[in-house]
């Protein structure tokens, strides 16, 4: 199956063709006749998928197709995001493959001035990308009108419970005219996931994408058995072993973890900052960048801040603490060893990580090699 068969029009699929892809991810293949037949659709995938192309590819040619076309300045698809970082993801996938199509977009997120944002949403655009907050402000303002909204989606609508903003995507959900299409993302399914899909949704068609259970084999995969009280001065050690340009992705559990983790590397010199839920989107952003731009040498991530993080050339991935659902340690490593080229996953494990441990070999059907510290 490739793009053209799933019936993206010819100045798309240049665009796409520009990128480098010729086959569409599983999500992309089930997902993108659905979207372009008008029909909503709830997508159960997590980051890493391609689910950004699912939606940013059809809703690009429904609206250049469609004979609303001629609505200038009017917004036609909102796209609702946790992040600051997602929502810019969101804007450069919109621009990627929006090439020659002449449909122009907007980004808007809090944490920053207003001024630049109001600026571009007083010229015509078609698509906007937002966060909830600075979204419902810009509302309140005047400057966001939604009546000639054709479609919505709402992505990482887990994420969105996880970081208090439901309350928020309620009201945004008021203000929208009856008539729509509804895209709604979310990698997991809580209860209150599914009750708030049922709110948006209209006869929606499901499209699952089974989390990945292989690793990559351009990715060494290594193991430590040591104590808890341990891990501080072994990743120490590790880091300190990098080549000097070489990056390191640390994940934790916990926020806490991560922010106990830069403490102690930055008593010992080593340029590292954390991202997680209770960080600021400028924060966040800020060490992204930094990381991005080799200007940190560890970034410290929880594995919900960590969705979306791509990065090219990551050289290691390491696990101070083991996660305890094995999809997420699959995830988290495949953060290296992209694009053809070689990484390295590391994991600490504790006496009381064996069993997640175990779990994660069973799942990847894959032995870690041992490494003594």
């Amino acid at each position: 199956m490739n793009f053209e068969q799933l019936g993206v029009i010819p100045t798309i699929l240049t665009a796409i063709e520009n990128q480098g892809y010729t086959n569409p991810t599983p999500i992309q293949e089930k997902a993108i006749p659905i979207v372009l037949n008008g029909t909503d659709l709830i997508g159960c995938a997590q980051t890493g998928t391609g689910k950004t192309a699912a939606f940013s590819i059809p809703i690009l040619q429904l609206l250049y197709t469609s004979p609303e076309r001629k609505k200038h300045g009017k917004i036609r698809s909102l796209i609702v995001t946790p992040t600051r970082e997602l929502a810019i993801q969101i804007g450069e996938s919109i621009k990627l493959y929006g090439q020659g199509l002449n449909i122009r977009h907007a980004v808007i997120f809090g944490g920053v001035s207003q001024h630049n944002q109001v600026n571009q949403l007083k010229s015509h655009v078609d698509i906007l990308i937002a966060t909830p907050g600075r979204l419902l402000d810009l509302i309140q303002q005047g400057f966001v009108k939604l009546n000639d909204l054709e479609i919505f989606v709402l992505d990482e609508a887990d994420r969105m419970l996880d970081m208090g903003f439901i309350h928020d995507i309620k009201k945004i959900i008021k203000l929208l005219p009856q008539k729509r299409q509804n895209l709604f993302f979310s990698a997991t399914m809580p209860k209150e996931i599914i009750g708030l899909a049922n709110t948006i949704l209209t006869d929606p068609k499901l499209v699952e994408v089974t989390p990945i259970a292989s690793t990559s084999d351009l990715i060494e995969q290594h193991v430590y058995h040591v104590d808890a009280d341990e891990k501080k001065n072994l990743l120490i050690e590790l880091v300190k072993a990098q080549a000097v340009e070489a990056r390191v992705l640390v994940f934790t559990r916990t926020k806490h973890g991560a922010d106990k983790v830069v403490k102690f590397l930055q008593k010992v010199q080593i340029k590292s900052a954390a991202i997680h839920g209770n960080k600021s989107q400028n924060a966040r952003q800020n060490a992204l960048n930094d990381f991005k731009n080799k200007n940190l040498k560890v970034l410290v991530a929880t594995d919900i801040a960590a969705r979306g993080i791509d990065i090219d050339d990551l050289e290691m991935v390491l696990n101070y603490e083991i996660p305890n659902i094995p999809e997420t340690y699959v995830h988290r490593i495949g953060r290296t060893g992209r694009a053809g080229v070689k990484g390295v996953a590391i994991s600490f494990c504790d006496q009381t990580e064996k069993n997640y441990l175990k779990l994660i070999q069973k799942l990847t059907k894959k032995d870690l090699t041992v490494k003594k510290a």
